[in-house]
């Protein structure tokens, strides 16, 4: 015969099919609070708290919502350990709509603990030590991902580890001479940020139209005044301007990453308030053209939730360092025997 909480998931999944999701969701705090070791229950909780997608685009949550779905997807995870889908939504919880990286790079190091082998849990935790400015770190991080032991990555996980390889490269070398580190007050990146303050970043559409584009257009112009009289000299010119153009914009790369450094060292300070909970950001530069438009591309739930932090005032230690997980440690898994509810 099957249990009370068996029927009611039933009504639930009926529920969820005919769009009913508040009813849906209620039903999965019951089943949660009669069975705390119901996974389905606390995914479908998860699923549930956030909004729905309206015509394929996912509406963001709000922070009350994304704090309740990351809660539930911690009881998912704890018991099914293996539901990778579940460890990706918690991590995109953390990182885009609570801003808490610290506690993201522990539930990426929990998720290596349960696979080792899975090189997803270490581009998520190097993008975030890039994001802090810990390349060592991440560096550290970078050797592990490219050994011969991990699992073989599927097409787009190669294509996220080129990626994290590039971000480590060109974070390194703008920063060779000095890491940025927001939460020292005197550090000198401050005063630059103050006199860039009504100054938004560069573009990228911006930057290839006024930069790449002419070079491109010029040597183009000069290789078919020499090479364009006949049908194989105009084919030959248009794949020296198409290499000239990837080209030109991968060397361009790393110059707009250098004109826009004063907008990429504010994102970390606003990181570092994120996941410390503290302030650094200068009153002169809160409030700010710039500030305002890197704090305006960041979610709904990351601006409440910073908002929150603003108003605390609780200035940040001079000192004050991340803290991090035993990036060495993937025997373990962790389970500390609690359940909580949404």
């Amino acid at each position: 015969m099957a249990s009370k909480a068996d029927m009611l998931w039933e009504e639930v999944l009926e529920l969820v099919e005919s769009g009913e999701r508040q009813e849906a969701l209620d039903l999965c705090h019951q089943i949660t609070r009669m069975e705390p070791n119901h996974a389905a229950a606390w995914k479908m909780t998860a699923r549930m708290t956030l909004p729905a997608a309206r015509r394929g685009v996912q509406d963001m949550p709000t922070l009350s919502q994304a704090a309740s779905a990351y809660a539930a997807l911690q009881n998912v995870v704890r018991l099914e350990p293996e539901d990778a889908e579940s460890w990706a939504l918690g991590g995109i919880l953390l990182i885009d709509h609570l801003g808490m990286l610290e506690e993201a790079l522990e539930w990426w190091q929990q998720r290596r603990q349960v696979n080792p082998q899975d090189v997803t849990p270490l581009i998520e935790q190097i993008a975030i030590l890039v994001r802090l400015g810990m390349y060592s770190e991440a560096s550290e991080l970078l050797e592990i991902m490219f050994e011969s032991e991990m699992e073989q990555p599927d097409r787009q996980q190669l294509m996220n580890m080129d990626r994290v390889r590039q971000m480590v490269d060109k974070a390194a070398k703008m920063e060779k001479e000095e890491i940025f580190r927001p939460q020292n007050p005197k550090h000198p990146r401050w005063e630059i940020i103050g006199r860039m303050k009504t100054r938004k970043p560069l573009s990228e559409t911006f930057f290839l139209f006024t930069f790449v584009a002419p070079i491109v257009f010029l040597m183009g112009t000069v290789a078919m005044s020499l090479l364009g009289g006949s049908q194989y000299g105009f084919i030959l010119v248009f794949l020296i301007i198409l290499g000239l153009f990837m080209g030109v914009s991968r060397a361009g790369a790393g110059l707009l990453q250098s004109l826009n450094r004063h907008a990429l060292d504010l994102e970390r300070a606003i990181d570092v308030e994120g996941t410390s909970g503290k302030v650094c950001v200068p009153a002169e530069i809160r409030g700010s053209k710039l500030y305002n438009h890197t704090i305006g591309k960041r979610t709904e739930a990351f601006q409440d939730r910073h908002s929150k932090i603003i108003e605390s005032d609780e200035v940040i230690g001079q000192k004050w360092k991340p803290n991090l997980p035993d990036f060495s440690n993937t025997k373990n898994w962790w389970r500390d025997g609690k359940e909580s509810e949404s």
